[in-house]
């Protein structure tokens, strides 16, 4: 890495964690003491397969709500029941808050089944350049975000809406997710395996051990490759990786 490339811009730092592995990083993260910090619950999990992303943490905090949905009379209002909902309690949005390279991290205040992420409010969380999306609660919609590749991680799936089960309490905040703390500017990253989050006061040093424990994997498992016969894929490409990092 050049003298060029420290920084403490997380949306900078999060070049560094590109071809990374979230056990890379959670090796480099052992490595430095700091043991199961960050680990999200393994229960939130890649909704579809293949879902990878690292970004930098933009923080909402919910809380279950303390008065249920009243009834609605016409089909125009039960269509349009969230819009009424958020008019009556108020609510936080955080679109305009979100910059390419974002990862939306949501706290839902151990709220019961609801959907707070579904096909599109989800979907436009990535129109405004989110890179990814977890909770620590439901995503609904599921067979449309998979369809759509929106790529969430969440601890279940759920069918029901917000309104009368959660709302917003602040936004850009520390918060408990999946059994760890995250702030606003941590560093986010998901794959098959899971969730981590680096703290940002050691993601540069983490990014660096953890890169080196890529590399080591990738040259060890390319001598197996050979050795099996096998077609080289991009999980070996080694030079691609040197490259990379040998340029920013």
């Amino acid at each position: 890495m050049s003298d060029r490339m420290k920084s403490t811009d997380p949306f900078e730092l999060r070049r560094l964690y590109k071809y990374l592995r979230v056990v890379d990083v959670c090796d480099a993260m052992d490595g430095i003491g700091y043991f199961d910090i960050g680990l999200m619950s393994p229960e939130v999990r890649p909704l579809w397969p293949g879902i990878k992303f690292w970004g930098v943490a933009l923080t909402i905090r919910c809380v279950p709500a303390n008065r249920p949905m009243w009834k609605l009379d016409t089909t125009e209002d039960i269509v349009n029941a969230h819009g009424i909902w958020f008019k009556e309690v108020g609510n936080i949005g955080v679109r305009d808050l979100v910059q390419p390279g974002h990862v939306v991290v949501t706290d839902t205040g151990g709220s019961r089944e609801v959907g707070y992420w579904g096909s599109a409010n989800s979907l436009g969380m990535v129109a405004a350049g989110a890179v990814g999306i977890v909770t620590d609660g439901y995503c609904r919609d599921t067979d449309e975000v998979t369809l759509q590749k929106t790529p969430i991680c969440a601890r279940a799936r759920g069918r029901t809406i917000i309104p009368g089960r959660i709302e917003v309490a602040d936004v850009q905040t520390r918060i408990g997710c999946g059994g760890v703390q995250v702030c606003p500017g941590d560093i986010v990253g998901c794959d098959g395996d899971g969730v981590v989050v680096v703290p940002l006061e050691v993601a540069e040093e983490v990014a660096v051990h953890a890169r080196a424990i890529l590399l080591a994997d990738m040259h060890a498992r390319r001598k197996l490759y050979e050795r099996l016969g096998m077609t080289p894929d991009e999980t070996v490409d080694y030079e691609e990786v040197e490259r990379y990092y040998a340029e920013i």
